[in-house]
């Protein structure tokens, strides 16, 4: 009996875990679960891979690691087949001895740190802008990587208590923001994180308190957002239009209330893509010096510029100290080799590294050695000047799709920079019942990516990790559940 393996085997295309291993995991599953039964003959690895949208030499991996771990027997001109004697597996302990499933006490509940992400397998994924891993340079990463592994001299610096991070990695970066952005700092004006999020985190702590307030744009990052607000900070928005944040508006406040800070993406604006215009940019400067506020200048998508040459960041022109810079590094190189990072006074990095040493005392020392080898050989100039081709192409195909099959009912700007599309509807339908049609048709769209109150329909579609093919079928299926939703909820 031949089953159809994709109705048992789903493969996440932007999962960590590499897709042969997901593959031999879940047949794993599959075998225990006696849907393929021993001494049953497989598919070969052509037609399983055909069956799963896989290159061969994947299905052929899968099959060797079930091979190598006992599940499966492959004889020579027969094919493979499920082993007749299976690996034991552990058996469900007593119950007497089954670990508690509750806690035997009361502890406090965030409703805020929920999870706005879901994970769902699908054949097509929307997200809010993100790069494909699948233009990742990975031989020049694992050869960094590795070299930097082997080397005597790291090895003292695989222990714990390495907070301080790579001195090495930060003199690369000091030179490669000052070049590229224009950011005139040294090595002790930086601080490496983990992550955007991580850097927000720490600041947080730092620099805000209970009933702070804090000003975001009418449509700003929500991680950024739930962040502020669980440093108890009081959240206050501003209205974003065609160049970015009202300053006029964020005058009027300041006015009539005290200011602790201003987060604001000025190169992209998060979820809208707009820039911030040169005036306003300056004035915000000389509001943050009059009414003594700080701007947190939120940078995470610098890189991704494609028709005219971007505009330094606002902590480039700061010379009172107002500016915190905050941004990623790697963004368009695998996950595990991305980093983030905050430029801001020595002073305060001083108090910064207190709060990072608590939560991440160990560090990744030889990553940011590497890193810095990257920068320092050229690597990174090369891997990014090749990938914006391909984005620039990616983007330019995006907008022609959009508007030959939506432009009766969309409109959006083409975004000079970024990885992703800002898109309003022309009428109001309804976006959560559109995307639960899509998902019956293979497409997740993730709420996080949806905008709609009784003033606003938009979305923001992330371009960046969507080939050709993949835009034209997402484009498509987004078309006919459009056009089902008229059907069945009319206005």
């Amino acid at each position: 009996m031949e089953y159809n393996y994709a109705s048992f085997i789903k493969i996440d295309r932007f999962s960590d875990v590499p897709v042969y291993l997901q593959v031999t995991n879940q047949m794993v599953l599959a075998i225990n679960r006696g849907i393929l039964k021993s001494g049953q003959k497989l598919l070969g690895s052509r037609q399983l891979a055909e069956q799963l949208h896989m290159h061969r030499n994947t299905a052929t991996a899968s099959y060797e690691e079930l091979h190598s771990q006992g599940w499966v027997d492959i004889l020579p001109n027969k094919g493979t087949f499920v082993a007749s004697l299976l690996p034991k597996t552990s058996t469900n302990p007593k119950p007497e001895n089954k670990y508690p499933i509750r806690t035997g006490y009361t502890f406090k509940k965030s409703f805020l740190f929920d999870n706005p992400f879901e994970y769902i397998n699908c054949r097509y994924v929307w997200n809010d802008g993100s790069p494909d891993i699948r233009l990742t340079q990975l031989e020049d990463l694992s050869r960094v990587y590795s070299a930097n592994l082997k080397r005597r001299s790291n090895r003292k610096k695989m222990g714990y208590y390495n907070q301080e991070g790579s001195e090495y990695f930060k003199e690369q970066l000091a030179s490669y923001l000052a070049k590229s952005r224009g950011l005139k700092i040294s090595p002790s004006n930086l601080l490496i994180t983990r992550s955007m999020e991580m850097s927000l985190y720490i600041l947080s702590e730092v620099i805000l308190s209970p009933g702070d307030l804090v000003l975001v744009g009418e449509l700003s990052y929500f991680s950024a957002n739930m962040i502020f607000q669980k440093s108890g900070s009081q959240l206050m928005t501003v209205p974003i239009d065609e160049e970015g944040m009202d300053i006029d508006a964020v005058r009027h406040i300041c006015q009539n209330h005290k200011v602790r800070m201003v987060h604001i993406s000025p190169h992209v604006h998060y979820p809208t893509t707009v820039s911030l215009s040169p005036k306003r940019r300056m004035e915000l400067l000389r509001l943050a010096k009059e009414y003594g506020f700080i701007i947190v200048e939120d940078d995470q998508e610098y890189d991704f510029q494609y028709d005219k040459p971007a505009l330094v960041p606002l902590a480039s022109h700061d010379d009172g100290g107002m500016v915190i810079y905050v941004s990623s590094f790697g963004k368009s190189l695998a996950p595990g080799f991305r980093t983030g990072f905050i430029v801001c006074p020595e002073n305060l990095i001083q108090e910064l590294k207190k709060h990072l040493g608590m939560i991440d005392r160990q560090g990744d020392v030889l990553m940011e050695q590497a890193l810095g080898e990257l920068i320092e050989d050229g690597s990174i100039n090369r891997h990014l000047k090749k990938s914006l081709k391909i984005y620039r192409f990616r983007r330019n195909e995006m907008a022609v799709r959009l508007m030959e099959e939506l432009g009766d009912v969309i409109d959006f700007q083409i975004p000079n920079a970024g990885l992703a599309f800002w898109l309003t509807w022309k009428k109001n339908l309804n976006l959560f019942k559109l995307s639960q049609l899509a998902l019956k048709h293979d497409l997740y769209i993730p709420k996080t990516i949806l905008y709609q109150n009784n003033k606003l329909t938009g979305m923001r579609v992330g371009f960046g990790h969507l080939d050709q093919q993949e835009m034209e079928q997402t484009i498509s299926i987004l078309k006919s559940m459009v056009l089902m939703l008229d059907k069945i909820d009319p206005k």
